[in-house]
């Protein structure tokens, strides 16, 4: 289906908005890790324990750069590693208890800032953007389908 006029405005529009709040999300979470640590801990602690490969994949990035990664999550600490019951040459990576303590904050510090914008909203305002979100996760668990 090609795209209709609107429907590249309203695109055009909608990645501005959600590139800003999603830099602003990040700054707002702290200086605790980089964004690419910071993604990398949440995919662990959402999608593991996991290989470094399948790390690889969800954050779309090359296996090396996922190795690199990995070994500064370690550093910090908030990663652990385990043997690969099915692959001996391989570790199983899950998020340490630091690690998931550090996305709790991480998320707090960005629900927070969020709760702080919203609440001068008007109620339609809070259902309008509780809709757009719903819609929002509709089409990118469309593209993950595919």
């Amino acid at each position: 289906m090609l795209s209709t006029p609107q429907a590249t405005d309203v695109a055009a529009h909608l990645r501005l908005v959600v590139a800003r709040t999603a830099r602003r999300l990040r700054q707002e979470a702290g200086a605790d890790l980089s964004p690419s640590l910071s993604s990398a801990l949440a995919s662990i602690d959402r999608h593991g324990p996991l290989t470094a490969s399948e790390l690889a994949a969800l954050e779309r990035v090359q296996r090396p750069t996922a190795t690199r990664v990995l070994a500064r999550l370690q550093e910090l600490g908030v990663i652990e590693r385990s043997p690969d019951p099915s692959d001996g040459r391989s570790a199983l990576i899950a998020a340490s208890a630091d690690g998931r303590a550090l996305l709790r904050r991480q998320r707090s510090r960005k629900d927070q800032f969020l709760a702080r914008r919203l609440a001068s909203l008007e109620p339609e305002d809070l259902a309008t953007l509780e809709r757009a979100s719903a819609i929002l996760e509709r089409v990118l668990d469309a593209e993950e389908r595919r």
